[in-house]
């Protein structure tokens, strides 16, 4: 799958007979902050500059549900979420670009939900707005109308139990950071540690130190060694849904098609009767 595009890439589609639709999805995951600190503001990113006719969409309201029992970034409903891209410009006979401020992560939600509900040519700015050398914008483009219906279903999704399932008859890769996997950190839910049997994958590892992905191979490489042989069946989960989403793209771009638990570690741990593993091991 073609799943990324470089900025070199994306200014020469720009200029083409069918340019894409760019949508500016920067977001940030909310943590503790320090005093006086204000949070992220997508939306005031966007506004300082983008790129040119780029339409900005949020995450926690156009790209997830509510947040509650499906954990912190469940599925939009689909009809809003169909709404949102329509108004944003996308329609199915148009290629659509995704950026982010460079983590790729929030990139790779609006990207994978975009294939998850159909669309057939989408992709992820590599290394996000950081990478784009031409100049940027504060107009607020008003797209026309677009035409996108989204049908559920393109790609793999995962409930938990389904998510447990994968762990002991394919590879259930954990997106989040190795100390969180371990049980020995844990900043947002309510306990630590992984599904048990899930390998840990951190997300991070598949990108340079500029933000940009791994060559093909050698991410190829990296998921074979922990496991995602040929013909292996594969899933991913992280926190709540969005990291992951990262790692599918990852595995994408390895040419390994890979299914998300949406709900993740956030839904998961919320449910005392769902088993815990902690520690370096699978289980």
């Amino acid at each position: 799958m073609n799943a990324i595009i470089s900025a070199s890439e994306l200014a020469s589609d720009l200029t083409g007979a069918n340019p894409p639709v760019v949508l500016d999805v920067r977001w940030q995951l909310t943590l503790a902050k320090a005093a006086g600190e204000p949070p992220f503001d997508g939306r005031a990113a966007y506004a300082a500059g983008h790129v040119p006719g780029a339409v900005y969409v949020d995450l926690d309201r156009e790209l997830a549900g509510t947040p509650g029992t499906g954990g912190r970034h469940p599925l939009p409903d689909v009809t809003e979420f169909g709404a949102a891209m329509r108004r944003a410009g996308v329609s199915a006979g148009r290629p659509v670009v995704v950026y982010d401020g460079g983590q790729g992560w929030a990139a790779a939600r609006a990207w994978w939900l975009l294939c998850w509900t159909g669309h057939p040519d989408v992709r992820v700015l590599d290394g996000g707005l950081p990478t784009w050398e031409g100049e940027l914008s504060v107009d607020v483009p008003a797209p026309l109308e677009g035409d996108f219906a989204p049908t559920p279903g393109a790609v793999g999704l995962l409930d938990a139990d389904a998510a447990a399932a994968l762990a002991g008859s394919g590879v259930l890769f954990d997106a989040r950071a190795g100390e969180r996997y371990r049980g020995e950190v844990e900043p947002i839910d309510r306990v630590g540690g992984h599904i048990p049997g899930a390998v840990s994958a951190p997300t991070t590892a598949n990108v340079g130190p500029d933000g940009r992905f791994l060559p093909a191979e050698e991410l190829r490489s990296r998921f074979k060694t922990l496991g995602a042989h040929d013909g292996a069946e594969v899933g991913v989960y992280c926190g709540s849904g969005v990291s992951g989403a990262h790692e599918v793209l990852a595995l994408a771009a390895a040419g390994i098609p890979a299914a998300l638990y949406v709900g993740s570690w956030s839904e998961w741990s919320s449910d005392p009767a769902r088993p815990v593993a902690v520690g370096p091991d699978p289980r």
